[in-house]
């Protein structure tokens, strides 16, 4: 090889991407001999597996392998050999996942010393796992346990099967009497966990134990039972109960019979029952934005109301500007909701409209500076424009190395280098715990390099001293993005603010209902665009390749947003939740850009929105490096109009 060759080669491997790593054959051939243990532990071929095991011996993802020939045998496994497991793999992922398999059947065994002995070891214990951990308590007559039982019964409202055995014996040692039963299936009603509210009635006195025929009926044929109902049920608490409960499944399609309904029945119901109806009612009427949502609520009176009912109460008071509900229904809420940031800055906004500047100011002071939604709101308020903190050098080559050497970030990158995303994705989760801000950064940039975008965003995301924007909002396909959002005259801080809630930038991300690519774009809405820009010889294949989907979904943004207004708030709520929503959602009246955002109905749009416009704020001050104010982006929002689908309706 000439000197100008070798020179060329030298300057190529220099200059080559730090995200193309060379892997020995070997390597390799372990990787493909993995795929093939994974595959052999799933079609419950052991054989295959052992005479493979051998050959990953030293391999990244060899506890794997073990895990997967122990699991099989685990119910008559020797505690000894678990035991050796999880010393091995002590504070790994595959430890915790395996204690808590063993745990479950050590429950079901009613091995307690045994399950006591490893359930304090479990970092994470799910609601599953609490219930048996409850259960082996009062096995050894633990009278402290059904007081840990309580606060189960108040806030699990579909429980495992587990829990039903503690349930019991809250009933039994009478810890939980008939109101409290009633209340819990009001509550199981209100968040829609039907099946579970009627297995509840199972712990109701036996003269208040509806028929489970009859229960049906009223979840059913709400309406219809209602209306056969004897004229006077007064005395008999069964019938009201249900009674009240038809009239909240019968506001949940069409509040305004439910509220008739209840008027004619309402000389045999008492005051607590018709308030809650009332509360339900009124809920209802509130996510429909109906003008009656305000003196429903007032027909509630001052009962206590649910969380949801309670937050919905303050949006429907938002949208008419009571400005006096908005602050006395935040002041009733539990202290734990009320020290959520959303209400905080709002019972800061009705202090404020109330001239009672100082305690306005005192709120928005407890929740500015946060790089979320209300932090960015409570900056405005405080005339604190919102710009990227000052950045933390980078990771110096020994923190990459550190974190690159920890076991559960490279079992990660072994993932995402098979593209087992889900593992991947469960690994670097794992790995994240308990990482301080400089490991957190290093790991961020690891993920960079690998072109694991969504990774190192949740990464540079958990900083809480030391923080790196550009990790946190990063901005990859620039050569890309930049020039379709120029080709469709839109704000690239926009489009990157929508990209990185839509997919993270994971090129091939698909979601549940079958969304594709950087934009997550719709197979019906990205074959509308295409026939409408003329793509030629489209083929929803290419729905993943990020330049055709950078060309349809900011072509599709740009549509959205000329029949909305020119308005990215109504732009970005029609791109979760389709244009015609985002028109209806509007007032009678101008609204302010939070207030709508606010009281959008569907809380996957509602979080959506807030995140897309409050992340546009952050990428417009690393693109421009000026401060941003969100309120000013978010704007008003202009009353709905007669016409109100222009031109071609879009899907």
């Amino acid at each position: 090889m000439n000197f100008l060759s070798t020179t060329l080669l030298l300057l190529l491997v220099l200059l080559a991407p730090a995200t193309v790593v060379v892997r020995p054959a070997a390597a390799q051939s372990a990787d493909d001999q993995f795929l093939a243990a994974r595959e052999a532990a799933r079609a419950g071929d052991r054989v295959r597996l052992e005479r493979l095991a051998p050959a990953l011996h030293g391999y990244e993802l060899e506890p794997y392998v073990d895990y997967w020939l122990l699991v099989p045998d685990l119910k008559d496994a020797d505690p000894a050999v678990v035991r050796a497991f999880l010393g091995r793999h002590e504070n790994s992922y595959l430890a915790e996942k395996l204690r808590g398999d063993w745990l479950r059947l050590l429950a079901r065994k009613q091995q307690w010393e045994l399950f006591d002995a490893e359930y304090g070891r479990l970092l994470q214990p799910d609601q599953e796992l609490t219930c048996h951990a409850l259960q082996g308590r009062l096995a050894r007559g633990d009278a402290r346990a059904l007081d840990d039982a309580l606060p189960l019964w108040l806030s699990v409202l579909e429980p495992p099967e587990s829990c039903y055995s503690v349930f019991e014996a809250l009933i039994v040692d009478k810890r939980v009497l008939a109101d409290a039963v009633w209340a819990r299936i009001r509550r199981q009603f209100e968040a829609n966990k039907i099946a579970a509210a009627l297995y509840t009635m199972n712990y109701l006195p036996p003269s208040q134990t509806p028929e489970r025929k009859l229960a049906q009926t009223v979840v059913d044929s709400p309406l219809p039972w209602l209306i056969r109902l004897p004229g006077d049920f007064s005395g008999n608490r069964m019938q009201r109960e249900l009674a009240v409960l038809a009239i909240q499944r019968i506001a949940r399609n069409e509040p305004s019979v439910a509220a008739d309904q209840l008027e004619r029945i309402s000389a045999s119901l008492r005051a607590g029952e018709k308030s809650w109806a009332w509360s339900q009612i009124a809920r209802q009427a509130a996510q429909r934005h109906m003008p009656e949502a305000m003196a429903w609520y007032r027909q509630a009176g001052n009962a206590p109301l649910s969380d949801e009912v309670a937050e919905w109460k303050v949006r429907a008071a938002l949208r008419v500007h009571d400005w006096a509900s908005v602050r006395s229904t935040i002041e009733s809420m539990s202290p734990a909701l009320a020290a959520q940031p959303a209400w905080v800055y709002w019972l800061g906004r009705a202090y404020r409209a109330g001239g009672r500047l100082e305690e306005a100011n005192a709120l928005f002071g407890r929740i500015a500076g946060q790089p979320d939604f209300y932090g960015s709101l409570a900056n405005d308020e405080l005339g604190r424009p919102t710009m990227t903190p000052p950045k933390a050098p980078p990771a110096s080559r020994e923190e990459l190395a550190q974190v690159a050497a920890i076991p559960a970030v490279q079992r990660a990158q072994a993932f995402f280098r098979l593209n087992l995303r889900t593992e991947g994705v469960r690994e670097w989760g794992w790995a994240l715990r308990g990482m301080s801000d400089r490991e957190l950064l290093a790991a961020s940039e690891i993920a960079v390099r690998a072109g694991n975008y969504d990774r190192a965003i949740a990464a540079a995301d958990r900083t809480r001293s030391e923080h790196d924007y550009s990790l946190r909002y990063l901005a990859p396909y620039g050569d890309q993005v930049r020039p379709a959002a120029r080709n469709q005259a839109l704000d690239d801080a926009w489009v990157y603010g929508l990209m990185r809630q839509e997919s993270r930038f994971v090129s091939s991300a698909r979601s549940p209902v079958g969304a594709s690519g950087l934009m997550q774009l719709m197979p019906a809405t990205a074959k509308w665009v295409a026939n409408k820009i003329g793509l030629k010889d489209f083929q929803q294949a290419r729905v993943n390749d990020p330049e055709t989907n950078l060309l349809l979904g900011t072509t599709y943004m740009r549509l959205v947003l000329e029949s909305l207004d020119n308005h990215p708030v109504l732009a970005s709520a029609a791109y979760n939740a389709g244009p015609g929503r985002a028109r209806r959602w509007r007032a009678d009246r101008p609204l302010e850009g939070a207030i709508y955002a606010e009281t959008i109905p569907f809380s996957e749009t509602r979080d959506y929105v807030k995140k897309v416009m409050n992340n546009s704020i952050y990428y417009a001050a690393l693109f421009d490096g000026k401060p941003q104010t969100l309120k000013n982006r978010l704007g008003v929002i202009a009353p709905r109009t007669g016409g109100e689908i222009k031109g071609e309706d879009l899907p």
